[in-house]
């Protein structure tokens, strides 16, 4: 069995001779005077330092007897350094940051880590499978943080993700997309007021927004308490966003540069200043009907401004939606068929846009151009 072959939790006598191995060499760095690093356990599971495996943690089974496990990729390199979670699909729908995980651990720098990488691809294996952002019991996960090992569905398999992850780690990043039918340009949410230090790690990730919001109850983000934690929101449920994607890869590598647990790159690494916005307010329907949006994502409104028409089937009954505030559309509805009072634009206030069009556009220049290139 190579270093990469999957290793369930439940089943761990295959790792001992690695183990063992590993252990007579830690002895004799010990002998040597040389400060070695401890394994990592996870699912029962321990990885010396140096070892790349996958665990699977095991999960509720389906009434069908059918077991279901979280599956984890753990790098736990040679040298010291922080563990850092990179989480996704706690909404099961939310699927590029399947894809961002994907692409990061065949990154070849990863050889030279320093610290230890836990990947959870899927974190809310049930809603994946059924292309889902629920439990089958209809919970929100991301509303059931802490959990408990003897609550429900939800509640047990975000108390395994917090005691099997979290309290093992001392940074995270969560990977996230916007709602079944709606999109989110790129960005990071923390909360300042609770978290001050947090500032310098989402300033490395380099998006074009930081949207400074409060912690909701019942959110990783919210059990993870002291320990610094980035949400990552981009692109749109059940959707493969590409400029997403490589945005979210170069962010999270940028932040484990920033962490001392990659080298830097040679040629250093221009990245543009995100704007931070302290505040964020939907724009909704003011009747039912069929919208046509007139700003695409990531553009700048300035207050007053129309941000599109709905008009009834045979457009005999029109209302504009006007912008209440000035700021950049972080969030848009992608189903044209609303009702009154749904959300329909999500827009990051400012009272300057100046700065707030500098980021976007800068963002664009280093993804867009680019691609646009590599699809020519």
């Amino acid at each position: 069995m190579n270093d990469d072959d999957p290793v369930s939790a439940a089943e761990n006598d295959s790792a001992e001779p690695v183990a063992d191995q590993n252990s007579r060499s830690t002895r004799a760095n010990s002998r040597a005077g040389t400060v070695v690093r401890e394994p990592i356990v996870i699912g029962g599971i321990s990885i010396e330092p140096g070892q790349r495996r996958y665990v699977d943690l095991p999960l509720p089974p389906l009434y069908t007897h059918t077991s279901v496990a979280m599956p984890v990729h753990v790098i736990h390199g040679k040298q010291h350094g922080p563990v850092l979670f990179v989480t996704a699909a706690i909404h099961g729908d939310e699927i590029n940051g399947i894809e961002i995980i994907r692409r990061l651990l065949a990154t070849k720098s990863l050889s030279r880590l320093a610290g230890t990488l836990i990947a959870v691809p899927v974190v809310n294996v049930y809603g994946f499978v059924s292309q889902s952002r629920y439990l089958p019991d209809r919970r929100d996960l991301n509303r059931s943080f802490p959990g408990s090992e003897k609550g429900s569905m939800a509640a047990r398999l975000a108390d395994t993700l917090m005691s099997e992850i979290v309290a093992k780690c001392t940074h995270g990043i969560d990977l996230h997309t916007a709602a079944e039918g709606r999109a989110n340009l790129p960005q990071i949410r923390v909360d300042l007021d609770a978290h001050p230090d947090l500032l310098a790690l989402a300033e490395a990730f380099a998006p074009p927004i930081l949207l400074d919001s409060h912690t909701r109850d019942g959110t990783l983000r919210s059990a993870a308490g002291e320990l610094p934690l980035l949400l990552y929101e981009a692109g749109e449920a059940l959707r493969f966003d590409e400029l997403a994607i490589r945005a979210g890869l170069k962010g999270v590598l940028r932040v484990m540069r920033h962490l001392n647990m990659l080298p830097a790159n040679k040629g250093g690494d221009k990245k543009s200043k995100p704007w931070l916005a302290n505040n964020s307010v939907w724009m909704r329907a003011p009747q039912s009907g069929i919208l046509r949006s007139r700003i695409p994502l990531g553009g700048i409104v300035e207050e007053g401004v129309i941000l599109g028409y709905i008009s009834d089937p045979f457009g005999e009954a029109e209302q504009a939606v006007v912008s209440d505030v000035s700021g950049v559309l972080i969030g848009i509805t992608k189903l044209p068929l609303v009702h009154e009072g749904e959300a329909l634009y999500h827009v990051a206030t400012t009272a300057s846009t100046k700065s707030a069009a500098r980021a976007v556009d800068e963002f664009r220049l280093e993804y867009e151009q680019p691609l646009i290139k590599r699809l020519k």
